[in-house]
């Protein structure tokens, strides 16, 4: 999976999880809290989809350290090459 596809289906989990984003331009550096208005409970159920729908295990103690989608997807990535 490329960065690009990673970062594409973080964009489609938060419009899932939150159908009022589905019109906000969300990339890269899109930090979550801030530019999406979703609190942290919303980015745990995010990460929760992710991890289950790309069948991956994000570190719970990094959680907190994910601000950004380019965040995310750096752990995704890490995740993937395990």
């Amino acid at each position: 999976m490329t960065r690009a596809e990673i970062i594409e289906k973080i964009r489609q989990t938060v419009v899932e999880s939150f159908p009022d984003m589905e019109n906000v331009e969300l990339n890269e550096d899109s930090v979550i809290n801030t530019d999406t208005a979703i609190d942290s409970m919303g980015l745990i159920l995010i990460i929760c989809r992710l991890e289950s729908d790309l069948g991956v295990q994000i570190p719970h103690r990094k959680w907190a350290k994910l601000q950004t989608m380019g965040d995310v997807a750096d752990a995704i990535e890490k995740a993937m090459q395990k």
